[in-house]
């Protein structure tokens, strides 16, 4: 019997922020290991919608779902309700079951290159962190339950190399990520016997994603091997992560060498 999970016909992952960049990526990964996917995005409907044609296309149930992650709870604005965390787990749940596998990938930067505390005002603050951080706490919160029940779960959130040294977005955004990291140590721990293994992934510099602060020959000159990272690379270390319960509690930063952790 091998230790590792390869087969991942029996589970369903949930990838917020999963319309494009990392997200995609990681969503065709786990795809064309027979995994069913969630889909969530917030505002890109045809590139959401696109993706699941091609992750149905692998012989896998996928679907889209809206929400807006920056805040928690469900709000009616003109007669229009517009879904936040708590309801896109419970229309998940609703369509497609329980998530097994929960990737905590969505986020935002708001501001980048600041140089003074003074340019982030503590609204600003409060809302980055609440899509950065907040809200992946609350989807685990909602998730982890019936992946404990199951005796099988992996929860990953994709944190950023400025998480460990500050990086060059400013300190809304690098506390939003490091405070993501404490949080992986604590859910480890407390969940370590019950099957389910918490885990982060800390990208730094990755093309072909709307998090990047500048131009890509510029950033590509602070990265010690020379070039930018792909979605796919951090996509193949989330994969890892899910194929084995042997890893749980870490912190990885994807990041070609730009951090010595």
């Amino acid at each position: 019997m091998s230790v590792l999970t390869t087969d991942l016909r029996p589970h369903l992952a949930l990838v917020t922020g999963s319309s494009g960049g990392i997200g995609k990526a990681t969503c065709l990964a786990l795809a064309s290991m027979g995994c069913s996917i969630a889909v969530h995005y917030h505002s890109s409907t045809s590139a959401a919608e696109e993706l699941v044609k091609e992750l149905r296309t692998k012989g896998v149930r996928a679907e889209a779902f809206k929400a807006d992650l920056t805040k928690y709870d469900e709000i009616l604005n003109n007669d229009v309700t517009t879904h936040q965390v708590r309801t896109l787990h419970a229309e998940v749940v609703k369509s497609l079951g329980n998530p097994t596998i929960l990737f905590n990938n969505a986020g935002l930067t708001l501001k980048s290159g600041i140089k003074s505390i003074t340019e982030i005002s503590i609204d600003e603050f409060e809302h980055t962190w609440r899509a950065n951080c907040g809200s992946a706490f609350l989807m685990t919160q909602l998730c982890l339950p019936e992946m404990e029940k199951a005796g099988w779960g992996r929860v990953i959130f994709c944190s950023s190399v400025a998480g460990f040294n500050g990086g060059v977005v400013g300190p809304h955004y690098a506390s939003s990520k490091s405070a993501l990291h404490g949080l992986v140590h604590w859910l480890a721990s407390a969940y370590a016997k019950s099957g389910v293994t918490v885990n982060g992934v800390a990208p730094a510099l990755i093309q072909d994603t709307t998090m990047l602060p500048g131009n890509n020959e510029e950033l590509a000159k602070k990265i010690p091997i020379g070039r930018l990272g792909y979605p796919i690379e951090v996509a193949e270390t989330v994969v890892w992560m899910v194929k084995t319960g042997y890893v749980t509690n870490k912190v990885v930063g994807v990041d070609g060498g730009f951090f010595v952790q």
